[in-house]
């Protein structure tokens, strides 16, 4: 293992058969041998259009899809997920506090007290205020909803994180502050992100590589300096161009 990566895919081919339960229809393959690695501290972007792939890419990275072909490798804890939708992620029923404690309590390991200091702890670093302990989700603006999100995603102290277009739901000004908020919490917990996004002047402010993927393969990746300034494939010269 390479203490520089924390994430390895090796020529991962992944699909699924029509016909429901009992898998007998066409097989329909929607990645096709991707290969990438993601490295320590570092945020990759990953773009394209809709339907290329990029939900699977994310769902077979975090052990929900098998691959049918390929090898993915974590180097560390499994990744957690941030997502779009902090409302529909977050359960209505239930206070901040519930939420965030929640994960460690099913774990086990930790005691009330232990528990409590976790989830102060995390809300500080997402520069949430001890009030919206006692908040439930429909209490707060969309800003502070992705905020306990992403508590919600940290509170196990992974290193690795999967962030689902997690400010495309936000107006401009809160997405700054958020962009700004996950790259805070790279450098001061040495995290890495898979950021998945159709955004791509979002992309260029925050990523250090960036992957592009059409119809399921990865078509081109390379530094965001590399990819804004001189792109090879026509494809994202394509993205690039709908972008300005």
């Amino acid at each position: 293992m390479s203490e520089q990566i924390v994430l390895s895919l090796r020529h991962v081919t992944s699909g699924y058969h029509d016909g429901g339960f009992l898998r007998r229809g066409r097989y329909q393959e929607v990645l096709h041998d991707v290969s990438f690695d993601v490295g320590y501290r570092e945020i990759l972007g990953l773009v394209g259009e809709s339907g290329t792939g990029k939900s699977t890419l994310a769902r077979t990275i975090l052990g929900m899809v098998k691959p049918d072909a390929g090898e993915v490798i974590h180097y560390t804890k499994r990744p957690q997920m941030i997502f779009q939708d902090p409302y529909s992620s977050l359960n209505p029923a239930y206070p901040v506090s519930w939420i965030l404690e929640e994960p460690l309590r099913i774990y086990g390991k930790y005691g009330p007290e232990e528990r409590k200091k976790r989830v102060r702890d995390i809300l500080e670093r997402v520069e949430l205020p001890e009030e919206c302990l006692d908040a439930r989700p429909s209490e707060l603006s969309g800003g502070q909803r992705q905020r306990v999100s992403i508590a919600a995603a940290l509170i196990q102290r992974p290193r690795f994180l999967i962030a689902d277009e997690p400010v495309s739901a936000l107006d401009v000004t809160i997405q700054a502050q958020i962009l700004k908020l996950l790259r805070d919490l790279r450098d001061q917990l040495n995290l890495s992100y898979l950021f998945i996004s159709h955004d791509l002047n979002v992309v260029y402010q925050l990523c250090d590589r960036v992957l592009v993927m059409r119809g399921g393969r990865v078509v081109e990746q390379g530094t965001v300096e590399d990819i804004f300034s001189h792109p090879k494939d026509p494809y994202t010269r394509q993205l690039l161009a709908a972008a300005e």
